[in-house]
C-alpha cells in the first residue's frame, strides 16, 4: 500500500482482494443456500476418503487404521495376479460399454421426439409413461424381471411360445445376462435421462425454426441443423461423465439378478468388492480393488475430457 498525500493507494492484488470480498458479502445468501450441500459432501464423501489408506495396510480392526501395519502394494499385486482378475474386468467393461453404447443415444432420441410433439394430453401421457419406470425401486425392478422372464409362467416366454419359439431360461443362461441387465436399465432410465436434453432444447430460439421453415427446411433437417447443435454441449458433458463412471456398476441390481448359473457373466468388480469386504471381512483387499476401480474411472474421465477440449467441444475442466 502506497501513500499519496493523506490517502492510501491500494495495490492491484489488494484491489482484487477487496473486490472478491465485496462479491462474497453481496452473495452471502447464495453461499448460505449451498452450505448444506457443501457440508454433506464434505462429511459423507471427502472426510471418509482418508480410509483409503487401508488399501496399503493389513487392516486389523483392533489396531485401527493408523495402527495396522503397512504392506505397500501387496493387495494390488494379489488382485492383479489372481485367476479371476481378467474375468472381473471383462464382465465389468462388457456390461458398462454395452450400457453406454445402447443407453446413451436413446435419451437424446426420445427428447428430440418428445420435443416435436405439441403440448397437450398426448405429450403429457408420453412423458408420464417414459418417466414412470425411473421411480421403481431396484428390488421391485428385479422382481418384475424375474417374473416376466420366468421360463414357465413369464409373459415374455408366453409371447415367444405364440410364435413357435421354445421357452428360454434368460436368468440361468450367462449369454443373456448382459442383455437383460442393459435393456432393463435402458427401459428404466431412458425417460428420466431425456429430461436434461428437453431442458436444453427449451433454449432453442424459435426464430431459427421459423427462418428454416421459410427456407423450406424439413422437420428432420431442422432437428439435425438446429436442435442437435444446441444440445451438443450437453451431450458432450454427459458423455464425459458416463465414460468417467464406466467402471462404476452398482452391485445392488447385479447382486439381485445373480445366481450360480449366470455367475460367469454376472460377477463384476462391484460384487467382488462387496463379497470380499462385507461377507469375508477382507477389508484391505476390498479397499485395494475398489481403489483400482476408482483410479481407472478417473483416468478415463480425464482422458475423454482432454480429448473433448482439444476438439473444441465443451469440457468439465
Amino acid at each position: 500500500m502506497e501513500l499519496t498525500g493523506n490517502k492510501p493507494q491500494l495495490t492491484a492484488k489488494q484491489k482484487q482482494r477487496e473486490k472478491r470480498k465485496k462479491a462474497i458479502i453481496s452473495s452471502r445468501q447464495l453461499y448460505v443456500f449451498i452450505l448444506p450441500a457443501f457440508l454433506s459432501f464434505l462429511i459423507f464423501s471427502y472426510i471418509p476418503m482418508y480410509g483409503v489408506i487401508i488399501a496399503f495396510k493389513d487392516y486389523i480392526p483392533a489396531l485401527g487404521v493408523w495402527g495396522s501395519p503397512w504392506v505397500g502394494f501387496k493387495h494390488f499385486n494379489r488382485f492383479f495376479d489372481s485367476y479371476y482378475f481378467w474375468d472381473l474386468l471383462k464382465n465389468t467393461l462388457g456390461i458398462s460399454v454395452y450400457s453406454l453404447v445402447v443407453g446413451f443415444p436413446l435419451p437424446i432420441i426420445l427428447a428430440l421426439a418428445l420435443n416435436e410433439i405439441k403440448d397437450g394430453p398426448l405429450k403429457k401421457f408420453s412423458q408420464t409413461v417414459t418417466y414412470a419406470p425411473n421411480f421403481i425401486s431396484t428390488v421391485v425392478m428385479v422382481g418384475m424381471i424375474l417374473a416376466f422372464l420366468n421360463p414357465s409362467t413369464g409373459i415374455i416366454n408366453h409371447a415367444l411360445g405364440f410364435i413357435g419359439i421354445e421357452p428360454i431360461s434368460f436368468m440361468e443362461d450367462p449369454r443373456w445376462f448382459k442383455t437383460v441387465y442393459v435393456l432393463s436399465g435402458v427401459w428404466q432410465g431412458t425417460g428420466w435421462g431425456s429430461v436434461i436434453y428437453l431442458a436444453a432444447l427449451a433454449g432453442v430460439d424459435t426464430q431459427l425454426h421459423e427462418a428454416a421453415i421459410v427456407d423450406g427446411a424439413s422437420r428432420l433437417q431442422r432437428i439435425w441443423h438446429i436442435n442437435l447443435p444446441t444440445i451438443r454441449p450437453t451431450m458432450v458433458i454427459l458423455l464425459i461423465m458416463n465414460v468417467g463412471s464406466v467402471m462404476n456398476l452398482g452391485y445392488e441390481k447385479i447382486l439381485l439378478m445373480q445366481n450360480p448359473l449366470n455367475m460367469e457373466s454376472s460377477n463384476v468388480i462391484a460384487t467382488f468388492v462387496y463379497q470380499q469386504g462385507l461377507l469375508e471381512a477382507q477389508y484391505s483387499y476390498a479397499a485395494a480393488v475398489g481403489l483400482f476401480n476408482s483410479a481407472i474411472n478417473a483416468i478415463l474421465m480425464i482422458t475423454v475430457n482432454k480429448i473433448a477440449a482439444k476438439l473444441g467441444e465443451s469440457s468439465l475442466f
